[in-house]
């Protein structure tokens, strides 16, 4: 059983990292911290039951992950909204959600593609299934290995495996039909 009162010292060092995972999954600032925000209030609310001298690190990313997976259902249970300044002439202008959702968010990795006229991965990124998304994400994109995209994540190394080995191949095909 943890100590509260060493919480901020054990989970401080890790707030960077998930912040930085939480915007690749949200695509969006705003949204990662809340991510981040619900991440620590759950953290803080069970370190009662956290063992010390496990990691605490791959504690706090299953947390993560498991909140985003929780806000990404929900999210599909509800009705899909549309600003109002989106509408004109009574319709959405086409692409504008889109052309939002692209501008907030940015990281260095996004306008690194965009520049180098690969704006459309990120649109395929976003398109896969959740499962399939994290983990291309934190092997391609957060460079973690698949050790420690297992430890996060709370599956066998072998799952994450086949999860990144499909998910780049539905993003190859896909990339292939737009072409």
């Amino acid at each position: 059983m943890a100590d509260r009162s060493t919480f901020v010292a054990d989970t401080e060092p890790y707030m960077r990292p998930l912040y930085s995972t939480a915007v690749r999954l949200t695509t969006n600032a705003s949204d990662a911290e809340d991510l981040v925000q619900e991440t620590y209030l759950r953290a803080y609310r069970a370190y009662g039951t956290f063992e010390p001298g496990t990691n605490v690190k791959a504690w706090l990313f299953r947390i993560l992950t498991n909140a985003h997976i929780n806000r990404y259902r929900a999210r599909q249970r509800r009705p899909e909204e549309t600003a109002l300044d989106e509408l004109e002439d009574g319709g959405a202008r086409p692409g504008t959600a889109l052309a939002l959702a692209a501008s907030q968010g940015r990281s260095a990795e996004d306008e690194l593609l965009d520049a180098l006229g690969e704006a459309d991965t990120i649109a395929l990124v976003g398109s896969l299934a959740a499962p399939y998304r994290q983990t291309v994400l934190l092997a391609d994109v957060g460079g973690y290995s698949y050790k420690e995209i297992a430890e996060s994540l709370d599956i066998p190394i072998g799952t994450v495996m086949s999860r990144l080995h499909r998910g780049r191949r539905i993003l190859r095909l896909r990339r292939e039909l737009a072409a």
